[in-house]
């Protein structure tokens, strides 16, 4: 069953997400030729305890049996190939990279979720696929509103990635999000129109397109945590936590 979240928890939920967004923009300008992964992670940390939340990813355990020990950091940081979920390391951002920066933040009870994809002066090509795959985000939160379906959604994002001569990966997906950092829904990056469970008022969720140059199918990285692409292209991944209301929906991590 997807939780409803009251008008309340939807207003604590939302002044996170501010706060989750603002702390998004700090790293983002930290990214450059140069720092470290684990430098990134080591400021997202940081923001975060000041801002009094805690890291939501920090300690995290999947449930898909893969990932034995939690989740040893704050921030997920996916370079090139590297779809999500790859952790924090020594490893120097160059010139020609691309790297999703994924951060949740656990405050006042609840959990807000997002993710960018920053480029470090790359190609008009990735270039592009940055721009497509935000944009592919953005045409799925016009789907959300009450009435529609999740398929909706899917459909949507779907069509205008392959549009762009790009490639949505299938076997990840977005999540329903709030008092637990992953509830129902799961949110399919592909899909039928006029399938899946209708969308209602109260609902909050994570939209998240991750989209790839190359072909869609995906494999573990070595260390069992994130997954990277398996012919080695080149990746993006942007997501937001959203809120259905009356009307339409609000985006909560802006």
């Amino acid at each position: 069953m997807i939780p409803i979240k009251s008008k309340e928890e939807i207003g604590i939920m939302a002044e996170d997400g501010k706060i989750l967004a603002k702390i998004m923009k700090k790293l983002e300008k930290a990214v450059r030729p140069g720092i470290t992964t684990k430098e990134l992670d080591r400021l997202a940390e940081s923001l975060i305890f000041k801002c009094g939340g805690k890291c939501s990813f920090k300690g995290y355990r999947n449930s898909d049996g893969y990932s034995v020990i939690p989740y040893p950091a704050c921030l997920c940081t996916s370079i090139n190939e590297e779809i999500v979920h790859a952790i924090p390391s020594e490893r120097v951002l160059k010139e020609g990279d691309i790297i999703s920066l994924d951060l949740g933040l656990f405050l006042k009870g609840y959990h807000t979720d997002m993710a960018i994809t920053v480029p470090v002066e790359v190609n008009p090509e990735v270039q592009r696929l940055i721009r497509v795959t935000k944009k592919a985000l953005k045409r799925g939160i016009k789907k959300v509103r009450p009435g529609n379906t999740f398929g909706d959604i899917s459909n949507t994002i779907q069509r205008y990635v392959e549009s762009q001569g790009f490639n949505v990966i299938r076997d990840l997906c977005g999540h329903g999000i709030g008092k637990e950092l992953h509830e129902a829904p799961q949110i399919l990056n592909y899909g039928k129109r006029h399938t899946g469970e209708k969308i209602k008022e109260g609902m909050v969720f994570c939209l998240e397109p991750m989209v790839t140059i190359g072909d869609y199918k995906i494999k573990r990285i070595k260390n069992g945590f994130g997954y990277e692409t398996a012919d080695g292209s080149l990746s993006a991944h942007f997501e937001y936590t959203v809120a259905i209301t009356k009307n339409g929906c609000k985006v909560l991590t802006v």
